[in-house]
Order: structure tokens, then C-alpha cells, then sequence
């Protein structure tokens, strides 16, 4: 056996990336399927799409690579995390679509929970925030708005699970009923410390313990494969959650090691090893991996919107056909315009968790176009990193050494928009060959635990580079661009406030 399949389900499309037994990339499908938005502020996937694409994709690439099915070893699966699914444990039918990560509907929830003082118990136990981007408060209002749920669930009729583990579940024709360490971690159920689901919170949330999966490694045995879907029962031996699969596909075992994912939105993860940072910043404690039984920790920031800014320049402004024309508007536009966006769609994430905000563009003047729009959409990605990147380094001084970036995902392939990431930043940023670091993650978990792919050490060995990009802005205009910024962001949020907060009439 000498090839490994990884899944890489996604929140625009999803892929399935055939690797051969020295982590080349022999074949790649992808399929997109559409995003519902069916109010302000929620975005919603047909449950049906996930797992249509996922079979498609995965029958698509081993057709594709022509590569005979006794050649897979493994499976590896990454996904996009915190979107819930609950579905009917006999019938298998979900109760509703899937909410997506994006998604604030239950920022009511939240608030409640925060105003009557639990946050500082879920940060404790869960090393997370209270927000509607996690997946417990979207159970919650599952079962609270969907008719018959909450008797359902009581009953134990209902299954809850991130999309990885109901991919698992459908994959393995309903046998298995699992996740791993990663994706449980964004629940805002799960104890990072104990390694288990928390009764207490749950109890909080009113969400029977009975619909949860059970949590496993990293790398560990998911089941094997219905074997009528690809023509042989193939085992599933690697989950992670999207972000920390990259992390691991960047090879970032070693704690101070930094990665940055340029997706929909922008997840970067700190390698803080053994010991989980509480942050003082408003960053996410999590788990990066667990192998062996033993995981390793990170400090997260999340950024909503990073790619979906240059989807809005496709898609709402229409001032672009496809999304690689935003590099070449960019270094049309004119420089000394100043704009700055704010691409608060569904609110900001890190540092701010400010789930009321909204988008805004400032500096605009009548000479502002297309360009400086596709500009100011990509700048905006760099200045929301250094918010992160500032925050973690506030938070947890990484050991002594020049900090270096690890950088992936569709935007890192602009020459521009890296370039202006590591200007803004003040620092290097690496770019590495395979930019498939993602589903690299997985498949390395799974191809590890078949036994065909090397251990931490020999897989960080084959790490390489692909450009390294260094800052040339002046120190002054660094700072002078980043205070703007700054100043954008405060007058976003203080448009975006209660008229009470604001001290203005509600006009």
C-alpha cells in the first residue's frame, strides 16, 4: 500500500488530495457547493452537500490518479471546525442544516451566559471564550428552536458531531460515532485539561451527554470505510480539525513555532507545547495535536474573514471575475489612498470577540475604485494578523530566536499580499513548496499510524520552503499604517453599538 487519501472538507468546497508514499501530491478533486444565509449574520450549509461532495471527491480522485483502491492505506480527515450537524441516530436524516463556524445566531445565547457569570468557568474548562463561533451554543439553539429536538435529544434520539465526525459516521455506514481531540476542543463542551466532555458545562447548556461522540487521537483507529463506497472497506486513521491540521503540515511541533492559514478566514496557532497558556488577550487556549494520549497546546486567533473579503469583491461588488485579479487590482492602485476596510461581516474575531460589528470602509474619496477596494480587502488581512500576532506575543514570549512565520492556504499564493503581510508585521514569512499543508496534516496522521510515513522528527525533516518574503516598509510607515487601523477598528465597533453605548439617539 502506497498511497494515502485525505479528505479535506471545507466551508467552500471540499477536496480529496491522493498522496503518495514520499508526501507528493498525486491527484486532487475538489467540488464547491453553495452557503445559505438565510438572515443577517447566519450562514448555513445543506447537510446533504457535505456528504455528497466528500463521496463524490473521494471516488472522483481515485479515478482521477487511475490508482487501484488496494493501493490506499488510510484515510485522513480535515474539516472545517466548529459547524455543527445533528442528526436522527435510526433514520440518520439531519434536524436541520448544518450552522456553520461563521454563523452568530446564538449570540443571545452567549449573552446570557455571559451576564450571568459563567464565561470565566468555560474559559477555565474549555480554554475558550463565550461566542457563538463555538459549536455548544448552536446545539443549544438547535434543540431550543428546532420542533420535537430537545424531546428528541432527552430521549436519546439525536447525535451531535463537527463535520468530521459525521463524515466519520457516514463513511463507516453509522458505525462509529466518533471525533478527535482538535475538533472536541471547539465544542466549548470539552475539557482541554481532563481530556474529557465536561458534565457542568453541558449541564449549563442542556445538552445530553448521549449526543456526543467519543473522542479520540489524533491519529487513531476511526473505523473502516462502508465497503461499497470506493470498492474495498479502507480505514480512516488521522482526524484534525482544518487549523490544526495545517499546523501540522507545517511542521510546527516545536513549541514558539507559528502558522498562519489564509482561507475564508484567518486561524494562526502558537505551538505553546505541554503546558495550556491562559491568555490575557482574549486568545483561544486549544489543543494543536494529540498523539499517544498526550496533547500538545497552542494559543489560537481567529479572524473571520480573510478570502471571503476577496469572494465579496467577487460575488456582492462584482468588481472581479475570480479571485486572482485582486493581486493585480492591488498593485494598480493608487498609492497615498489610505482606505481602510474593515471586513467585519459576521463581527471580529481575535482579539476583539465582538460578535455585534459590522463591515466598514473608511478614507474613501472620489477617486477610489475597483483597485484601491481589492487593496484595501487584502491589506486588511495583514493588519487583522498583526492583531494576533501582537496579542500572542503578550501573552506567551516565544523562546529566544528571530520569529518566522509559516504561512498557507489560497491568499498565501499572492506574491502581494505576503509581501505586504510580512511589511506590516515586521517580520519574515515563510511560504512552503507544498501548499497543501492542510491535507498534508491529515495525511501525515493517517499515513503515520499505517505505518508508511515517518515519525514527528523525520516529517519535520522534509519540510521545505518555497520563498521566504521580508520586510521592506519603513518602521514608520508600519506603525503610522497599523495606527489607522487601529482607529478604523474602534470606529467600526462604536458604529456598530448600541445607541445607548454610543450616546447617540437611535435615529
Amino acid at each position: 500500500m502506497t498511497h494515502i487519501l485525505a479528505i479535506d472538507q471545507g466551508t467552500t468546497s471540499t477536496r480529496a488530495i491522493l498522496f503518495d508514499d514520499k508526501l507528493g501530491v498525486t491527484a486532487i478533486a475538489q467540488e464547491e457547493f453553495p452557503q445559505h444565509f438565510p438572515h443577517s449574520g447566519w450562514v448555513e450549509h445543506e447537510v446533504t452537500d457535505l456528504w455528497a461532495t466528500t463521496a463524490g471527491t473521494c471516488r472522483a480522485v481515485i479515478e482521477k490518479a487511475g490508482l487501484d483502491v488496494e493501493k490506499i492505506a488510510a484515510i485522513g480527515i480535515t474539516n472545517q471546525r466548529e459547524t455543527t450537524v445533528v442528526w436522527n441516530r435510526k433514520s440518520g436524516q439531519p434536524i436541520h442544516n448544518a450552522i456553520v463556524w461563521q454563523d452568530r445566531r446564538s449570540a443571545a445565547i452567549c449573552e446570557t451566559l455571559r451576564d450571568e457569570g459563567h464565561e470565566a468557568l468555560f474559559t477555565k474548562v474549555t480554554g475558550l471564550l463565550v461566542d457563538p463561533y463555538f459549536s455548544g451554543t448552536k446545539v443549544k439553539w438547535l434543540l431550543d428552536n428546532v420542533e420535537g429536538a430537545r424531546a428528541a435529544a432527552e430521549a436519546g434520539e439525536l447525535m451531535f458531531g463537527t463535520v468530521d465526525s459525521y463524515l466519520i459516521w457516514k463513511l463507516t455506514g453509522g458505525k462509529v460515532h466518533a471525533t478527535d481531540a482538535t475538533n472536541a476542543a471547539r465544542t466549548l463542551m470539552y475539557d482541554i485539561r481532563k481530556g474529557c466532555w465536561s458534565r457542568e458545562i453541558c449541564d449549563l447548556l442542556g445538552i445530553p451527554m448521549d449526543m456526543l461522540p467519543e473522542v479520540r487521537d489524533c491519529a487513531a483507529d476511526f473505523g473502516t470505510t462502508r465497503p461499497d463506497l470506493f470498492g474495498r472497506a479502507i480505514p480512516i486513521l488521522g482526524v484534525a480539525g482544518d487549523q490544526q491540521a495545517a499546523t501540522i503540515g507545517q511542521a510546527c511541533f516545536t513549541p514558539g513555532m507559528l502558522k498562519s492559514t489564509y482561507g475564508t478566514g484567518c486561524f494562526a496557532l502558537m505551538n505553546t507545547g505541554d503546558t495550556p497558556v491562559v491568555s490575557q488577550n482574549r486568545l483561544l487556549t486549544t489543543i494543536a495535536y494529540q498523539l499517544d494520549g498526550k496533547p500538545s497546546y497552542a494559543l489560537e486567533g481567529s479572524i473571520f474573514v480573510a478570502g471571503a473579503a476577496v469572494q465579496w469583491l467577487r460575488d456582492g461588488l462584482k468588481i472581479i471575475r475570480e479571485a486572482g485579479e485582486s493581486q493585480r487590482l492591488a498593485e494598480e492602485a493608487k498609492d497615498g489612498q489610505g482606505i481602510i476596510m474593515v471586513p467585519a461581516f459576521t463581527g471580529l474575531g481575535a482579539p476583539y470577540w465582538d460578535a455585534e460589528a459590522r463591515g466598514a470602509i473608511f478614507g474613501l474619496s472620489r477617486s477610489s475604485g475597483p483597485a484601491e477596494f481589492a487593496r484595501a480587502a487584502l491589506q486588511s488581512v495583514g493588519f487583522q494578523t498583526r492583531d494576533l500576532l501582537e496579542a500572542m506575543q503578550r501573552d506567551w514570549r516565544a523562546p529566544e530566536g528571530d520569529a518566522v512565520l509559516r504561512v498557507d492556504g489560497g491568499m498565501s499564493a499572492s506574491d502581494w499580499t505576503m509581501q505586504f503581510l510580512s511589511d506590516i508585521i515586521g517580520t519574515a514569512v515563510d511560504r512552503p513548496a507544498c501548499q497543501e499543508t492542510t491535507a498534508m496534516g491529515a495525511a501525515w496522521l493517517a499515513g503515520s499510524r499505517a505505518g508508511i510515513y515517518p515519525d514527528q522528527d523525520g516529517f519535520a525533516r522534509m519540510w521545505q520552503i518555497d520563498r521566504q518574503f521580508t520586510p521592506q516598509m519603513a518602521p514608520d510607515l508600519r506603525d503610522s499604517q497599523y495606527a489607522a487601523w487601529q482607529r478604523a477598528v474602534q470606529a467600526t465597533r462604536m458604529f456598530s453599538a448600541p445607541a445607548e453605548a454610543r450616546g447617540t439617539p437611535d435615529n
